[in-house]
């Protein structure tokens, strides 16, 4: 008789091993967002209340104690990581027109698109003070260098979609900078706080994280080609005309008249849940889940396989229990 599958982790076992880190986190962050401006202080505490998960700080820490220690300087670490991150949160809500975040109203929802941009950018202004008042410029580096590339990962993504021609190098280029380069941020930010890292470590972490980052992006991409009870809604991404990588690989493999079918429904019918359903039949048939699947599988052993240079540790465990966790999610 098989052996069962073991139960999976819940977020919380793998945060066991930087829970009082993460609790004083929460506390320090708070006062790092703290305004006297009325308004903005209660924006802030709104924000406070409806952070996520936060992976990105577990990331963080959970690098810093594998490299050697978590000091105060791994706390303004991760929440610089947190400001700017939250601060593109807030800017992309409004330029998606969006009324909801973590099943949160949005900021722009609630207070309009005005206030939500200048939350923004003090969010952004914060994370930068916080780093030049404590003279933490590499931090500062790698931080900025991810929000730099994760707005020409969406500009160029804007780019392609008009007219859908994204192949799949230029798909892994998008997600790179979209959604991995700031995970491989927090992985560096975490090895270069721990203070007894030299750089091949850094880039060591950070390119753990950028593969993470990439594997994390395809499988949310596959939700957009999952049953109906998965959080994200089925569709989504082809109804707002995204090329992701099971779309990707089907459309190469389409014969010609395929293809002009599938880019016409994308362009002009993506409205329709009938033509939505339809791309998502085409992708199935033509193998494009099972072609995704197996790239993310393969980038998550890659970025295993970096992991595991490292000595072993109660942190090392718990960031292989965060990437299956990250990669298995169902939502």
């Amino acid at each position: 008789m098989p052996n069962a599958p073991a139960p999976a982790i819940s977020l919380k076992e793998i945060q066991a091993v930087i829970q009082q880190e993460m609790m004083d986190f929460e506390k320090k962050f708070r006062e790092f967002v703290k305004s006297d401006v009325m308004l903005l202080d209660t924006i802030m505490s709104y924000i406070v209340k409806s952070k996520g998960k936060q992976i990105r700080p577990m990331f963080v820490f959970l690098v810093a104690g594998m490299c050697g220690s978590i000091n105060e300087s791994t706390h303004r670490g991760a929440a610089l990581i947190e400001l700017l991150h939250t601060a593109t949160l807030v800017h992309d809500d409004v330029v998606d027109d969006s009324n909801y975040r973590r099943g949160f109203f949005s900021i722009n929802a609630l207070w309009k698109n005005k206030i939500a941009v200048l939350v923004g950018d003090y969010l952004l202004s914060r994370g930068l003070l916080l780093s030049v008042d404590n003279q933490d410029f590499e931090l500062l580096g790698i931080v900025s260098k991810a929000v730099k590339e994760m707005s020409e990962g969406e500009l160029l993504q804007i780019a392609k979609a008009r007219r859908l021609d994204i192949t799949e190098e230029v798909y892994f280029e998008i997600i790179r900078q979209k959604t991995a380069s700031l995970i491989a941020a927090c992985c560096a930010v975490g090895a270069s706080s721990s203070q007894k890292t030299d750089k091949t470590t850094q880039e060591q972490t950070r390119l753990f994280g950028e593969k993470v980052g990439i594997a994390f992006q395809i499988k949310d991409d596959l939700f957009d080609y999952g049953d109906a009870e998965i959080g994200k809604p089925v569709g989504i991404d082809i109804r707002e005309k995204k090329m992701t990588l099971p779309l990707i690989y089907a459309l190469n493999r389409a014969t010609w008249s395929e293809k002009r079918n599938i880019i016409y429904i994308i362009k002009n019918q993506s409205h329709k849940p009938k033509k939505v359903r339809e791309v998502i039949e085409f992708v199935k048939r033509s193998g494009g889940i099972e072609y995704a699947t197996q790239k993310m599988q393969q980038i998550k052993e890659e970025a295993l396989a970096i992991l595991n240079q490292f000595p072993e540790s109660s942190y090392k465990k718990s960031l292989q229990q965060l990437v299956d966790f990250t990669i298995n999610r169902e939502k």
